[in-house]
């Protein structure tokens, strides 16, 4: 029962972070590599290949990779931060 519980629990923060990544990418004031790389994050997201805990993880690692650049908009950097202060916390 716990372990159901937990797993809707993620569902629902994978949720919450697919709507703000789709924010992202359709933003037309946010430069073209950015946009492909929250497109890039909702399909990991997306995917029923691996664990949520592993498609979390990924698009951590894609998001951390695209919040170097310094062309992104300061309110593009902090919806990202948010998304990943939500899939982080997302384990197996």
């Amino acid at each position: 029962m716990v372990r159901k519980k937990k797993s809707d629990e993620y569902e629902a923060k994978i949720q919450q972070a697919l709507v703000v990544l789709g924010e992202v990418s359709e933003d037309s004031t946010t430069p073209r590599n950015i946009r492909r790389s929250a497109k890039d994050a909702v399909n990991t997201l997306q995917s029923g290949e691996y664990t949520p805990a592993v498609r979390a993880s990924n698009a951590v690692s894609m998001l951390d990779e695209i919040l170097q650049d310094p062309n992104m908009p300061p309110y593009t950097r902090v919806k990202l931060w948010n998304v990943m202060s939500f899939i982080e916390a997302i384990k197996d």
